[in-house]
């Protein structure tokens, strides 16, 4: 697909590898429907990508909540006339052990709760679900083909600490298979991508020092991934019309 003109809406674009590739669509000349629940920073990326000469708009969007999801969707064939591409990518960390114990005594002291684990199966696993579903649903309707990229991760394979991020990546990767299958009579290409441990906004945030640099240790080439790095490869899959059925795992070389 040569994406300019073309309109993609991508969630979680406020920051992070959303930002990254809401600024590399827009600056080869796609429509960019940037969403995500950050007013400030979605302002802010809007305010960036405009001053680059590309063309945005920013929907405040909750992707665990249907009727939000189906709004940003009609927002963007109302803007735009059409949806050509979809990147599920709005995603939270609630990292923790399943059961974690006492060090001396090594008896239970705390589980991971619901709240844990419900927050992050809704924005990362409901939260693709809705957005692709939405999306799919109106490339069909225009007949005229798109591209829909679920974000997994790395932590897909199992993660230690991750019960929760871990189940639902594992699940987008399961439905950019099976919606691949499902959607290709209509023309519409589904591949995912899996980034190992990318230097975002939010992992730097969230993980300790010590955390980052034995993570750093893990990766064979030796350092974080960049958002750019990641933004890169959702460009290849929108661009290569062979790429569907996959997960392109972008880690550096790291195995969890």
């Amino acid at each position: 697909m040569d994406i300019q003109g073309k309109t993609a809406v991508i969630t979680g674009a406020a920051s992070g590898l959303g930002l990254a590739m809401a600024e590399l669509f827009a600056s080869r000349g796609a429509k960019v429907v940037a969403a995500d629940l950050n007013q400030e920073g979605l302002e802010a990326a809007i305010d960036k990508i405009k001053s680059a000469g590309g063309e945005a708009t920013g929907i405040i969007c909750n992707v665990a909540i249907e009727n939000e999801v189906v709004g940003l969707m009609e927002k963007a064939v109302e803007t735009y006339g059409g949806i050509d591409i979809a990147v599920c990518n709005a995603g939270i960390l609630r990292d923790g052990l399943l059961i974690k114990t006492d060090k001396q005594t090594r008896k239970p002291i705390k589980k991971m709760s619901l709240e844990q684990w419900q927050a992050v199966i809704d924005i990362n696993l409901t939260g693709i679900f809705l957005t692709g579903r939405e999306a799919a649903w109106h490339m069909v309707k225009q007949g005229r083909g798109g591209v829909i990229i679920p974000i997994s991760s790395i932590s897909k394979n199992g993660n230690f600490g991750q019960s929760n991020y871990s189940s639902a990546k594992a699940g987008a990767a399961a439905l950019t298979v099976t919606w691949s299958k499902e959607l290709s009579r209509y023309g519409i290409r589904v591949a995912g991508i899996a980034p190992g441990f990318v230097g975002t906004p939010m992992v730097m945030k969230l993980m300790q020092p010590e955390a980052l640099e034995k993570a750093k240790k893990k990766i064979p080439i030796g350092r974080l991934g960049k958002p750019e790095e990641i933004a890169q490869s959702a460009l290849y899959i929108t661009e290569c019309d062979l790429v569907t059925g996959v997960v392109l795992e972008v880690t550096g070389g790291v195995r969890v």
